[in-house]
């Protein structure tokens, strides 16, 4: 496995200024946004996709560096009724998955989306509970007329471009268990996979350690965030787990995203690290900055330094004792 990280911490660096800051870490890879959420402070998109030769000079610099590209990301909500911001988000993962395929990128990153609860909808709309019925009703609606839909379209132009989805499981969109991401992948296509992300399952109650074993034994895991997440049980049996306070709100937030490390045990780290070694994931673990009590650069050797105390980088040996 290979250590990397999501560059949109670095936004504020030119694109060979972050490459330094990488390297200068201790990393191994880079995962570049390409627009959406993450923003494009490191891709111009269009301009990649128009020329070879500034694709080939962007690979250069990655690679003399001794670094590799993991995935792209265009974290998005491409099936949103906001209709102009749903074709921005669905024009930009296909550019994305186009690029991907021109520049041997393997993965690219994003959201499976959230519909509205109807045709005419403003807004999205999550369902979070079976009852009343009419949640269960908007559900069954979101997947058969939006969601399944639009990926079966989606992977196969994937799969065309020889270039896997990572869809990260997260709260607030349609996907965002490892149940919900097999149905979907069982509905439309292998190229659908998980971007996952350790610390959306903890808020959700979800042992990553078992998602992990769930996924990768379905072939399904094609891209790995490391991110915490520390939860506040005093804070949790006022709000909830489905706490709506803003995220600067620490002190009376029920979870709180943290650096690796400082919401659960290194131990914790070196089990997941095992259980993506055991059932076939040897990629790239790529850190995810969000830590609301650190800088930027404390925040990352946070994880850095833990991260490499648990990663397993080598082939195993073989059984030379049995």
């Amino acid at each position: 496995m290979k250590l990397g990280v999501f560059t949109v911490l670095f936004s504020d660096k030119n694109f060979e200024e972050m490459l330094d800051a990488v390297k200068e870490a201790g990393l191994q890879a880079v995962e570049i946004g390409t627009g959406g959420y993450p923003g494009n402070a490191h891709c111009d998109l269009d301009g990649l996709l128009e020329d070879e030769e500034k694709r080939q000079d962007y690979l250069k610099q990655v690679e003399k560096r001794g670094l590799v590209i993991s995935a792209f990301s265009c974290h998005g909500n491409p099936i949103s009724p906001e209709k102009d911001f749903a074709l921005e988000s669905h024009e930009t993962l296909m550019k994305t998955i186009k690029l991907a395929s021109l520049m041997n990128v393997p993965v690219v990153n994003c959201f499976s989306g959230t519909a509205g609860d109807h045709e005419g909808a403003k807004f999205p709309n999550w369902p979070v509970t079976p009852w009343p019925t009419e949640y269960s009703d908007v559900k069954t609606w979101q997947w058969e007329e939006k969601l399944i839909p639009y990926w079966k379209e989606v992977g196969q132009y994937a799969s065309e471009h020889g270039v896997k989805i990572g869809l990260e499981l997260h709260g607030g969109f349609l996907v965002h268990t490892p149940y919900t991401l097999l149905k979907l992948r069982e509905e439309t296509s292998d190229a659908i996979g998980a971007n996952l992300d350790p610390s959306h399952l903890w808020w959700q109650g979800i042992d990553p350690v078992g998602a992990i074993k769930i996924l990768a034994k379905a072939n399904a895991i094609h891209h790995f965030h490391a991110k915490d997440t520390y939860i506040d049980q005093d804070n949790a049996n006022m709000y909830g787990l489905t706490d709506m306070q803003p995220y600067g709100n620490v002190q009376t937030r029920a979870w709180t995203f943290r650096s690796v490390g400082c919401g659960h045990s290194a131990s914790e780290w070196s089990d997941m690290m095992s259980a993506l070694r055991t059932y076939g994931y040897d990629y790239v673990v790529s850190i995810e900055h969000e830590d609301p009590l650190m800088s930027i650069r404390e925040g990352l050797a946070r994880a850095v330094s833990t991260l490499k105390s648990v990663v397993i980088e080598e082939a195993p040996s073989q059984m030379w004792w049995a």
